[in-house]
């Protein structure tokens, strides 16, 4: 799915956004609207449905559109996800959502 189409499904309840980035990133320029934060130094726990850590925004079985700041670690995250089954895909950096008519929401 592209970014575009991540952006429409997203407003209709249809995918789940992950953000991967660290922390410190989403401070400074904030996260795709309504995105769930798994930063990729935590994912392997979270993406896995055996473990105690499974994230409960991954319990519905939607889709996933996985995002960081350029592509590159949401690329590695995208191959977590396909390893424990989930249906992914990579829409690359938080700037591609928001070229995309994306909203950006600030903690």
């Amino acid at each position: 799915m592209s970014a575009k189409d991540a952006v429409e499904r997203a407003a209709k309840g249809e995918v789940t956004v992950v953000d991967v980035r660290d922390a410190n990133e989403l401070a400074v320029s904030g996260k795709a609207k309504g995105a769930v934060h798994m930063p990729l130094a935590t994912l392997r726990m979270q993406a896995d449905p055996r473990s105690p850590d499974f994230h409960p925004a991954l319990k519905d079985g939607k889709p996933i559109a996985v995002y960081c700041a350029s592509g590159g670690r949401s690329s590695m995250a995208a191959q977590v996800f396909q390893g424990f089954g989930h249906d992914v895909s990579n829409i690359g950096g938080l700037g591609h959502w928001q070229m995309a008519g994306g909203e950006v929401e600030r903690a």
